[in-house]
Formats: structure tokens, sequence, C-alpha cells
């Protein structure tokens, strides 16, 4: 059966890094979410506005549909997106069966240690609007929540693992 992960977190947990890690370990195809952002939302965040709702949601389209055409091709994927609530990540799911989370959870101070570090159009101001607007799943998504202080080494062999029980208790 083919899959597409989505590697969710807010800005700085190291989404990126990471699904581009289990990108090339597997062979998989790799999307960046924030390439699907329409530029309004780029320009939104540039100026340290925070998106909302009615933001978002163009974008979380864009990402279903990526979603929707790798399975469509039978192709594995791993595309990053902040799935920050639970209707967000609702209406990635309803893609298919086919689509896993897996979140990367780091402490506040940490977050904004890597948000002054990097060059992006998000700014470290928006931290706190995006820890706010975050739902965090619950047992009932069967998220796999990994530790963003470990390696990138140690969590995609981590999501290996996972992956391998949920085939075998599926």
């Amino acid at each position: 059966m083919r899959m597409v992960i989505v590697v969710m977190g807010v800005s700085g947990s190291g989404k990126s890094t990471l699904a581009r890690a289990l990108a090339d370990a597997w062979g998989w195809d790799f999307q960046e979410g924030d390439e699907l952002h329409p530029p309004a939302n780029i320009e939104k965040m540039q100026a340290g506005t925070a998106l909302d709702d009615d933001d978002r949601w163009p974008w979380l389209e864009r990402v279903a549909a990526w979603i929707a055409a790798e399975l469509d091709r039978s192709r594995d994927g791993v595309v990053t997106c902040s799935a920050l609530k639970r209707r967000y990540r609702d209406r990635l799911r309803r893609v298919g069966a086919e689509v896993r989370f897996v979140r990367i959870e780091l402490p506040p101070a940490e977050l904004e240690r890597r948000l002054q570090l990097r060059r992006h159009f998000m700014p470290a101001s928006l931290l706190d609007s995006q820890l706010r607007a975050l739902e965090i799943p619950d047992a009932a998504e069967n998220v796999l929540v990994v530790a963003g202080e470990d390696t990138t080494e140690e969590i995609v062999a981590a999501i290996g693992c996972w992956l391998e029980q949920g085939d075998a208790a599926g």
C-alpha cells in the first residue's frame, strides 16, 4: 500500500529537515509545504501578520491536492505542513486512508532559538500565534509524536518502526 506522511509541527520544529531525510532514506517523493502557499500568504507572514483560517484553507487544499496526486500515481511521498488544527488534519486525512502524520515536538525556547537563526519568510515573532493555534493531536488521531531534540537518523528509524507496527497491527 502506498502512503504519504505529513510531517507536522510549528515553524522551526524541523519539518523540512526531517521530511527530506525521510524522502532520501526511503526513496520517496518530497514536497515542501511552504512552496504551496499562495503569494499573499507569504507576503502576510513576511509582514509579521499571522495567517487565519481563511488564509490557510487554500494552502491546505494545495497540500491535499499534492497528496491526492501522489496516491493517484501510486507513489509514496512526504510533505511538510504545520497542520496546526484538527480540522486541517481531518481535511488532509479525507484524501485517503494512506495519509499518516508525524508531529515534531520541541520546547518553545528551542523553537524560538531556531527561528532566530534561520532565513525564512516566517518571522520568529509569529511563533506565539502558531503555538496558540496548535491543537495537540489526541490518541484517536494516531499521530506519531517525535522529540525534535533527537537526531534525524533516530527519528527516521522511529518512524520506520511505527509504520511497521501499524502495518502488522492493521
